[in-house]
C-alpha cells in the first residue's frame, strides 16, 4: 500500500500592500494569541514593525537573529519556549525564513512566511539551507502555513536579490533534467506533479525575462508567483529534487571552497548554463534569460576566477554522493570542465 504526506501553504497572499492581511491569516490558523516574530534589524524596519501594527489583540515577542545556523535556531527556540508562543511569523529574507522553518519543525509550531526579499525559492518550501562549517546544508524543515508576499515591500530590496531568486528558479531546468536522468537510470522516486510545477515556474520566469527590471513592482509580481510555486514543488516531492541537481552541487562547492563571492541563486544560474551544456540541452536560452534579467552569466561576474569555477565543477559530485546527476558518481575531468566553461562563455 502506498501513501504520502505533502504539507504546503494553505493561504498565499501576494500583491501590493498586503501586509495588513496578517491578522486575518493568524486568526484563521486558530493557534492562539501569543506569537514570536523572527526577524533582523533591517527587516524589522522594512516590514516587521508594520506587521506588528496590524496585530491588535496578540501578545508579541520579537526574536532578532543573524545567519541561518543551527546555533541561531537553538537560540530562537529557547526564546520562543520561554515566551510561550503558539505560532511564528518569519519577517525577512532567506536566512530568517530558513531559521523559522527549522524552529517550526523542532517545536511543532505553525509559521507564516513574510518575505522582505525574494533571493531564492525557499519562501514556500519545506527545505531549509543552514550555514555549517563545510559550507551550507539543506535539511527537511517545517512548511509555512501561510505566505504574505507584499510586492511593495520586496521591490524596495536590492534588485540583485530578486534577480538571484529568478536565476534560482531558472536553474530548475537543469535540476529537472538530472531528476529525470536519475529516474531512468537509477529508478529514483519521481513525482510528475512536482516536476510539472517546477518546470512551469522556470518557464514562467524565462518567458517574462524581458519584463523583469530594477525598480519595477510589476517585475516582483511577475517573479514572485513562480518563486513560490517552485518552493511548493519541493513540498510535493518531499525533497529538493525538483529544484536541485548538479547546478546546486556546483554552487554548494563554490560556497565551500570560495565562500561569500556571490549569492546562491546567482551561482545556480551560472552553473545551470554549464550543466545544461553537459545534458546537450538549450543552454543558450538559459544564458539569454539570465542576461535579460541582469543575473550573472560568467565566472567573472560571480567574482570567481576561471580556475576556481573549473575546480568547483570537478569536485561538485562530492557534495552529495546520494544524488545521481549528469556529473556521475566520479565527477567530470578537468579537460571536460574547461571545454564546457569555454564553449558556454562562462570563462
Amino acid at each position: 500500500m502506498k501513501w504520502k504526506v505533502a504539507e504546503f501553504p494553505r493561504n498565499v497572499i501576494a500583491g501590493h500592500d498586503v501586509l495588513s492581511s496578517v491578522k486575518g491569516m493568524c486568526d484563521e490558523l486558530k493557534a492562539g494569541k501569543t506569537l514570536t516574530i523572527i526577524s533582523g534589524d533591517k527587516t524589522m524596519k522594512a516590514a516587521g514593525k508594520e506587521v506588528m501594527s496590524y496585530l491588535d489583540g496578540y501578545d508579541i515577542d520579537v526574536c532578532l537573529i543573524g545567519d541561518a545556523t543551527l546555533e541561531n535556531a537553538k537560540l530562537a527556540e529557547d526564546q520562543i519556549k520561554e515566551f510561550g508562543s503558539n505560532m511564528i511569523l518569519a519577517v525577512g529574507g532567506g536566512s530568517k525564513i530558513d531559521t523559522a522553518k527549522v524552529v517550526s519543525k523542532d517545536l511543532d509550531l505553525p509559521f507564516i512566511s513574510i518575505p522582505t526579499s525574494a533571493s531564492h525559492d525557499g519562501i514556500a518550501s519545506n527545505r531549509a539551507s543552514l550555514k555549517v562549517s563545510t559550507g551550507s546544508k539543506s535539511i527537511e524543515s517545517g512548511s509555512p502555513m501561510g505566505i504574505i508576499a507584499d510586492t511593495a515591500v520586496i521591490v524596495k530590496a536590492p534588485y540583485r536579490l530578486l534577480a538571484a531568486g529568478c536565476a534560482d528558479v531558472i536553474s530548475n531546468m537543469t535540476a529537472l533534467r538530472d531528476w529525470d536522468f536519475a529516474r531512468r537510470l537509477k529508478n529514483d522516486e519521481f513525482s510528475g506533479t512536482a516536476y510539472t510545477l517546477s518546470k512551469y515556474a522556470a518557464e514562467s520566469v524565462m518567458n517574462s525575462a524581458d519584463m523583469i527590471k530594477p525598480g519595477l513592482e510589476t517585475s516582483v509580481w511577475l517573479a514572485i508567483k513562480p518563486i513560490i510555486v517552485s518552493g511548493i514543488s519541493m513540498s510535493i516531492a518531499g525533497s529538493s529534487r525538483p529544484t536541485s541537481g548538479a547546478e546546486h552541487m556546483i554552487s554548494h562547492m563554490l560556497d565551500l571552497k570560495y565562500p561569500g563571492r556571490a549569492l546562491h541563486g546567482e551561482q545556480c544560474g551560472v552553473a545551470s548554463i554549464l550543466t545544461m551544456y553537459l545534458h546537450g540541452g538549450d543552454w543558450k536560452s538559459i544564458r539569454d534569460a539570465l542576461r535579460k534579467i541582469g543575473a550573472p552569466i560568467t565566472a567573472k561576474q560571480l567574482n570567481v576566477t576561471d580556475e576556481e569555477i573549473i575546480d568547483a565543477m570537478i569536485h561538485a559530485h562530492e557534495i552529495r554522493s546520494d544524488r545521481f546527476t549528469i556529473l556521475g558518481a566520479t565527477g567530470i575531468s578537468k579537460e571536460v570542465a574547461e571545454t564546457v566553461a569555454k564553449n558556454t562563455g562562462v570563462i
